[in-house]
């Protein structure tokens, strides 16, 4: 923290104090999450960029904040999901074997690639985050077929809706399992949750309802970061005084966004949040390929 707060009084001046620079990072992740969560897309897609370009931090750091702050706002929200019953365990239990092994590679990986690479894999993500973001919605295809490993597995399941409770069958479950592997590896590296990957593959390749994808992509992503966050804990990539106030504000920021969320229109909101990760994305490619993030450029 004390390395951070040299750099950015080399920009404000001596009046930056510790604790106004801490403020400053809760609310920069206040907002991160408000508008991680009025996306579907968590708030890790924009606290790096945040702390990476806003403030100065080593990828890494920023990659190991975000990630312990993934792990809180999963653990918030899990629990509602669980309760009303839209969650399928079973299915998340399974796909999180892959999604942990691919977030402890990526982890790995982390500190052994170049910053400038990972900052340039993280603006590629954001660009397809961005595309997500505004892409209009599919219906989940209705499987065709009966999947030999769904019913061995009993993965099947039904959610309640005003209705009454809607059953549905899965679909693809090699590949979907081999998906999350890729999704667990950009967590781990990135320092995301990448719940729009996971919430892709269970949607439109696996063929679950999009409020079970998405409520078992909650629930799951907080085991992927925790995965890969004991690798940055160990690395000492991991800083408390940073961490801290990024949890606090992004988790404020999502349940603050959640609620928004409910009475606002998807139509607009995307648009915007799309406009501000690309911009973004292009900041974190240019910053790599101009040597910004240390290390060899790219």
């Amino acid at each position: 923290m004390l390395h951070i707060l040299e750099k950015e009084r080399q920009r404000w001046g001596e009046r930056l104090t510790i604790w106004l620079l801490t403020v400053l990072l809760g609310l920069g992740a206040l907002l991160a999450g408000f508008l991680g969560a009025l996306s579907g897309l968590g708030g890790g897609v924009v606290i790096v960029p945040l702390l990476t370009l806003g403030f100065g931090v080593d990828i890494r750091y920023a990659a190991g904040a975000s990630l312990v702050s993934v792990i809180a706002t999963s653990a918030a929200a899990a629990g509602v999901y669980l309760k009303r019953g839209i969650t399928n365990v079973r299915i998340g239990l399974l796909l999180e074997l892959a999604t942990t092994l691919g977030a402890v590679a990526g982890a790995l990986l982390a500190s052994r690639l170049p910053t400038a690479l990972i900052a340039c894999v993280f603006g590629a993500v954001l660009l397809v985050s961005a595309y997500l973001a505004v892409r209009p919605p599919k219906k989940s295809p209705a499987a065709e077929r009966v999947d030999k490993w769904a019913e061995v597995l009993q993965l099947n399941g039904s959610y309640p809706e005003a209705g009454g409770a809607r059953s549905y069958r899965v679909r693809a479950v090699a590949p979907g399992f081999a998906l999350m592997g890729v999704a667990g590896m950009l967590s781990g590296l990135l320092g995301i949750g990448s719940g729009a990957l996971k919430v892709l593959a269970m949607d439109q390749v696996m063929g679950l309802p999009f409020k079970v994808s998405t409520a078992t992509s909650n629930f799951m992503i907080g085991v992927t970061a925790a995965a890969s966050a004991g690798i940055y804990l160990h690395q000492g990539y991991i800083d408390p005084g940073l961490t801290l106030p990024v949890v606090l504000g992004v988790l404020a920021g999502s349940l603050v966004g959640a609620r928004v969320f409910i009475g606002s229109s998807p139509r607009l909101l995307r648009p915007v949040f799309a406009c501000l990760v690309a911009v973004l994305a292009v900041q974190m490619i240019v910053g790599a390929f101009g040597g910004r993030f240390g290390h060899a450029a790219l």
